[in-house]
C-alpha cells in the first residue's frame, strides 16, 4: 500500500483549454502521488470538451477565463494570488504526464535547502516521438540534474536561466520577491522569472530524477510561428538577455548534436532537419524585428493571438538586480506609459507614474 503525505503548504496549478483525450491520464497521474497537495486549481480558457467536467469530478477547483484574456506570464500570476496560503507552487500543462508516483515527492524535496526558489523536472518523449523530437528532449531536458546561481551565467550564459513551466515548481516567498510573473509576455515567462530569481540571489534547480513525458511533433508551418513568438520576447525583453547572454552559443551547439543525432541514427533525415533548422532561423530572427511589421500581420503569424489583441504591448524588463532584498525596478520599452514597481522581500508595492 502506498504511503501518502499530506502537504498544505502545496498547491498544483494546471493551465487548460479542450485538454482532450490525454486529460484522464493527467488526472490519473495526479492522483497516484505520493504527495497530496492542500489544493489543486485548474485555470480553464472556456474549454467546450470534458475538461471542466473531469476536473470538477477529481475535486479539483475550477477558475474559468476567456481565451483573450490568457496571457502567459498575467494568468500564471492570477494563479499565484488565488493560493496565497501556498508557499510551493507546482504549475504543469495540461499534456505533461508524471511518470512516477514519487515524482512530485522528488521535486519538492529539493526546497529543503531554503536558497532554492524554483525547480523544473525532465522531459521525456512520448513513444510516438520522431527522431529530432527525442533529440530535443534528451538534449534539452539531459539525465544529469544541475543546481545554478547567479554565478552560473558567467560559465553558461542564457542556459543558466532555461527552465520550464510545463512542469515547475516555485517558492511563493521568492516569486513575490521579483514581484511575480510578468503580467503581458508573449511566451518563456518560465526562463524571464528564472533569470531574475538567479539575478536576486536564489537558486534553481534542474530536477532530472523527476519526469514528465511531454513531447510535440510539430509542422514547418507550426514551427515558425512559434519561433517568431520566441523572436518577439527575445527582442522585447532586451535589457533582461544583455544581463544573461545571448542563446546564440546554445542555437550553435544544438545543431551540432542534432548532425551527430541524426548521423548515427538516420542521415536520411538530416535534410529535412536542416529545413526545420534553417525555418526556425527565419521566424526567430523576423520576431526579433516585429516592431518594423504591422500588429496585425504580427497576430496572424504570431500562435498567441490574445498577445496582440492589448494595446500595452511592451512588456515590462528587469534592470539589474544586487541582491534578494534589493528593490526590483520594471520599465516598460519604448513609447508605453512609465511604471514602476518597487518589490522589498515578501511585501509588494505597486506604484503607477503617469510622467515620464
Amino acid at each position: 500500500m502506498t504511503t501518502k503525505t499530506l502537504r498544505p503548504d502545496v498547491a498544483v496549478v494546471v493551465l487548460t483549454r479542450n485538454a482532450g483525450r490525454l486529460w484522464p491520464e493527467w488526472i490519473g497521474a495526479i492522483q497516484q502521488q505520493t504527495v497530496v497537495a492542500g489544493r489543486y486549481l485548474v485555470i480553464d480558457s472556456q474549454s467546450d470538451d470534458a475538461t471542466v467536467a473531469l476536473a470538477r469530478a477529481a475535486g479539483m477547483e475550477v477558475e474559468s477565463i476567456h481565451p483573450s484574456q490568457f496571457n502567459h506570464g498575467g494568468t500564471r500570476q492570477w494563479a499565484v494570488e488565488l493560493c496565497p496560503d501556498a508557499e510551493l507552487l507546482v504549475f504543469l500543462t495540461q499534456d505533461a504526464i508524471l511518470k512516477q508516483p514519487d515524482s512530485l515527492a522528488g521535486i519538492l524535496a529539493h526546497f529543503t535547502d531554503s536558497q532554492v526558489g524554483m525547480a523544473y523536472g525532465r522531459h521525456l518523449p512520448r513513444a510516438d516521438a520522431d527522431l529530432l523530437e527525442r533529440h530535443a528532449r534528451h538534449f534539452t531536458y539531459p539525465p544529469q540534474a544541475s543546481v545554478r546561481d547567479r554565478s552560473s551565467f558567467s560559465a553558461m550564459g542564457y542556459r543558466a536561466a532555461f527552465s520550464s513551466d510545463v512542469y515547475a515548481v516555485y517558492r511563493t516567498r521568492a516569486l513575490r520577491s521579483i514581484g511575480g510573473f510578468p503580467q503581458h509576455i508573449i511566451v518563456s515567462e518560465d526562463s524571464y522569472v528564472a533569470a531574475r530569481l538567479l539575478l536576486a540571489g536564489w537558486k534553481s534547480v534542474y530536477a532530472a530524477d523527476s519526469t514528465v513525458e511531454h513531447s510535440h511533433t510539430y509542422t514547418l508551418r507550426q514551427t515558425f510561428r512559434r519561433y517568431f513568438d520566441v523572436g518577439v520576447f527575445h527582442a522585447s525583453e532586451q535589457p533582461l538577455m544583455r544581463m544573461v547572454g545571448m542563446p546564440d552559443r546554445e542555437a550553435g551547439t544544438y545543431v551540432k548534436s542534432l548532425i551527430r543525432f541524426l548521423a548515427r541514427r538516420n542521415p536520411l533525415l538530416l535534410p529535412f532537419a536542416a529545413l526545420q533548422t534553417t525555418v526556425k532561423l527565419l521566424a526567430f530572427r523576423l520576431g526579433k524585428r516585429h516592431q518594423t511589421l504591422p500588429v496585425e500581420l504580427c497576430g496572424l503569424i504570431s500562435v498567441q493571438k490574445s498577445y496582440w489583441l492589448t494595446t500595452y504591448n511592451t512588456p515590462a524588463h528587469v534592470l539589474p538586480v544586487t541582491g534578494r532584498s534589493a528593490a526590483l525596478q520594471i520599465a516598460p520599452s519604448g513609447g508605453a506609459s512609465c511604471a514602476s514597481e518597487l518589490t522589498l522581500c515578501d511585501k509588494t508595492v505597486k506604484k503607477y507614474v503617469t510622467e515620464c
